[in-house]
């Protein structure tokens, strides 16, 4: 069979790249075409006809700005359907692109599969509508998100999720300490580690906060995650007009993260990764720190919480730092209760069972797979 995949984001790319090659497992003679990363290229032997990169764009005003761009590859996406005719179409989250290109591809009577729902229990909930209409199977990655479909007069599958699959194969291969420490030439100190984000906006809002709030911990060692499609300049012009002198390390975020006393992140996949790698974290998420900002977006989110770790376990495992509620202090004063062995931390490791518990041990690709594939056999 043809698969043509979308995914606009490096978790995204991620994600897919580990589906194509549970695909192809049930499938040996699946052939694939995408919208993604350097991941999903590796595993489908080919390369995007757009790089999510290019694809990036976050906020009502960043969409605005780029629409001429974001509606050309719209285009690009639609003609690549029209001209390969896929046997199916697997979009991976990115709601307001995808959900036009699945209303494209069931038009066509192509079949739609949904990997990794959009999050339209907390946002946008009307396009509940167009799911029903135009996407044929929706593969859910939280396990509350099938009963709220149920509710809304759709049938969607928990899958389990993939960050699970994705860490329980990093941490058996993971190294100790000191070999992470001597692999990066970093000096025998506790870390603290910094998670900015994948975007542009996002590290340029949440990078700084975090240099200055790790700052007053001397007896740490901030280190900086890279994301994968963000050039090594942006950290560098940042974290020179803090006046600091931080690693920045590449391609090692789980490692990092694992062996860092704390971690500072961007609220996203980010914050669940660092749970289940089991190292306690503040959610940062700066924007641009408008008050007005953050009680224009509350009236419009539903639920209590806006954190993978919070949302699964339907309790405030971690603290949740948004907009102008994210400064230097109050990341501080957060993270300052992390680092010692106290009953903030603890109640914080403990949260983090709850939640293991909660997302089951489902083999997420493999079940999604074989339910896109077709096969008769029971996901694991």
């Amino acid at each position: 069979m043809n698969y043509f995949f979308i995914a606009g984001e490096a978790s995204g790319d991620l994600h897919a790249s580990h589906l194509i090659a549970s695909i192809k497992q049930l499938d040996h003679d699946a052939q694939f075409r995408f919208l993604g990363g350097d991941l999903m290229a590796a595993q489908a032997r080919t390369s995007p006809i757009i790089h999510y990169r290019d694809m990036a764009y976050m906020g009502f005003l960043d969409v605005a700005r780029h629409l001429d761009k974001i509606l050309s590859f719209l285009g690009t996406a639609r003609r690549a359907i029209d001209d390969w005719r896929p046997d199916a179409v697997v979009l991976v989250d990115y709601p307001s692109f995808n959900l036009k290109v699945a209303r494209y591809a069931h038009n066509l009577g192509i079949k739609v599969h949904y990997f990794i729902s959009p999050k339209v229990w907390v946002w946008k909930q009307w396009r509940v509508k167009d799911i029903r209409r135009y996407v044929d199977q929706m593969y859910c990655i939280l396990p509350f998100e099938p009963e709220w479909y149920r509710q809304h007069g759709y049938q969607a599958t928990y899958v389990g999720n993939p960050t699970v699959q994705e860490i329980n194969e990093a941490l058996a291969t993971m190294p100790t300490r000191d070999e992470f420490l001597n692999r990066y030439a970093l000096p025998q100190r506790p870390i603290i580690a910094l998670v900015p984000g994948s975007r542009v906006r996002e590290i340029n809002d949440n990078l700084p906060l975090m240099l200055q709030a790790a700052r007053r911990h001397t007896d740490y060692q901030p280190v900086v995650a890279a994301a994968p499609a963000i050039d090594d300049a942006l950290y560098s012009k940042i974290i020179a007009s803090q006046g600091d002198d931080v690693p920045v390390l590449r391609d090692a975020t789980f490692a990092l993260v694992h062996h860092a006393r704390a971690a500072l992140v961007t609220s996203g996949t980010a914050t669940l990764e660092t749970a289940l790698l089991g190292t306690p974290q503040v959610a940062c998420y700066r924007f641009n720190g408008s008050r007005w900002t953050y009680k224009f977006y509350s009236r419009l989110l539903h639920g209590k919480y806006v954190t993978l770790p919070n949302l699964i376990a339907d309790q405030p495992i971690i603290p949740e730092l948004l907009m102008h509620l994210c400064t230097v202090d109050s990341i501080d004063q957060h993270l300052s209760q992390l680092l010692p062995d106290s009953a903030t931390r603890n109640n914080m490791l403990d949260g983090y069972r709850l939640m293991r518990e909660q997302l089951g041990d489902k083999v997420c690709t493999a079940s999604a797979a074989s339910l896109i594939v077709g096969e008769d056999a029971t996901p694991a």
